[in-house]
């Protein structure tokens, strides 16, 4: 790059947001009007207000960028500070030259600083985040239900009202269902303020009511124990989340699907990966599509260890984890366990062997419970012998990561 003596990474100004917006506009090719670009960059503005967005500036005009947002999540049940990294982009004269590598490893730096030892990304290329220590998490599941396929479940009680106000209860709901489920996010203002907004794409819509719409499931005693999110745009159903705490929370959800029926021929709809929409209808040959959905990295191994749950309070294990972008992650760890005092410590900057070896990419999958232990070592991901492979099956908890969407 002839000018590359001119390139400059800074943080990126609230004052400087229309210029992220246009790198936005052009990377990702979208297509708005005035009104919906306004709407679109006051709802970013906010993000920029409450994250942290770095870019590469040749002389005065911003040339790639990416913005990490603060946000919890439920790792097994223990609440972690998480980053969430989008906003990602690079014009396309300025790439392949390490712009974004940079930016990635600087965030990485000062999330390590925040406390935040654990990043997620929804992906545009799977190869390319690999190589920066990423691994999948988590599927989505996107399914097609036909109007004639849609369940009926008699004699449920309770009602489900529509909300259009107050959404505290629906709020109330999630926050239950996020305690309690591993991979769940625990929403902040941000991720509420990204859900209740209108949807800026939809314009080919115009004229239709697309805007988001809430229903709340509520038992006899007016406990509220589910909801769902939903669109209806020509004579098609989409439901954008459903979250229920208990069955009778979902049979009634799908029950208000249900009495659509002679407004929609289809209902259209995304959930985890490992969630059983179709065992639950009673008619199962409903279209079902399971895809890699969002990525994770671990920021700072021991530290992300030190807080980990593991399900057994007696152990000793040493892991030598190959990370060539973290140097902090690079080298063998020692875990002990006792009484359930978990003591972490990096006892070497190298590989030791007679260890259980990996990269930071097959220790995130797996402490995140995408992919097993005994998996992993088999498709050789993980090395080492089949004592350890055993002990690591024992201690991480066996749960696979169900999520509703992160940000």
């Amino acid at each position: 790059m002839g000018r590359s003596k001119e390139l400059v990474m800074r943080e990126i100004p609230q004052s400087e947001i229309g210029q992220s917006i246009e790198l936005l506009n052009y990377v990702f090719q979208i297509s708005l009007s005035i009104n919906k670009d306004r709407l679109f960059v006051n709802a970013k503005s906010k993000q920029f207000d409450e994250g942290l967005a770095l870019g590469w500036f040749d002389r005065e005009q911003l040339v790639a960028q990416v913005l990490n947002l603060p946000f919890q999540v439920n790792i097994h049940g223990t609440i972690y500070d998480m980053s969430g990294m989008t906003a990602v982009g690079t014009y396309p004269e300025y790439s392949s030259h390490g712009l974004m590598h940079t930016l990635m490893v600087e965030s990485m730096k000062r999330m390590r600083k925040e406390g935040r030892y654990i990043a997620y990304l929804f992906p545009y290329s799977i190869p390319y985040y690999r190589k920066k220590g990423f691994e999948i998490m988590s599927d989505i599941l996107e399914y097609q239900v036909k109007d004639t396929q849609l369940p009926f479940y008699r004699n449920i009680p309770g009602q489900v009202r529509r909300m259009k106000d107050d959404f505290s209860d629906l709020r109330d709901v999630y926050n239950r269902y996020a305690r309690n489920t591993h991979g769940a996010m625990k929403r902040n203002a941000i991720a509420w303020n990204e859900k209740f907004q209108e949807s800026y794409w939809e314009e080919k819509f115009e004229g239709s009511d697309t805007k988001l719409q809430a229903a709340v499931y509520y038992d006899d005693d007016g406990l509220a124990l589910g909801y769902m999110f939903y669109r209806i745009m020509e004579e098609d159903f989409y439901i954008d989340e459903l979250v229920y705490l208990k069955e009778v929370a979902r049979k009634a959800l799908w029950n208000f699907v249900h009495a659509h029926r002679s407004m929609i021929y289809h209902v259209y709809g995304k959930t985890s990966g490992n969630d059983a929409i179709a065992f639950l209808m009673e008619d199962s040959e409903i279209k079902q599509n399971v895809s890699p959905y969002f990525m994770a990295r671990i920021i700072d191994v021991q530290k992300f260890l030190e807080r980990f749950p593991f399900a057994r309070l007696n152990f000793h294990i040493r892991l030598a984890l190959t990370d060539t972008l973290l140097e902090w992650n690079h080298g063998t760890f020692e875990i002990t366990v006792q009484s359930g005092e978990v003591t972490i410590e990096k006892v070497s900057n190298d590989l030791e062997s007679n260890t259980v070896q990996m990269t930071i990419q097959t220790f995130v999958t797996m402490f995140l419970g995408y992919k097993r232990p005994t998996y992993l070592h088999s498709i050789e991901r993980l090395k080492g012998d089949t004592a350890s492979v055993d002990l690591l099956e024992a201690i991480l908890p066996n749960a696979v990561p169900s999520f509703i969407d992160y940000f």
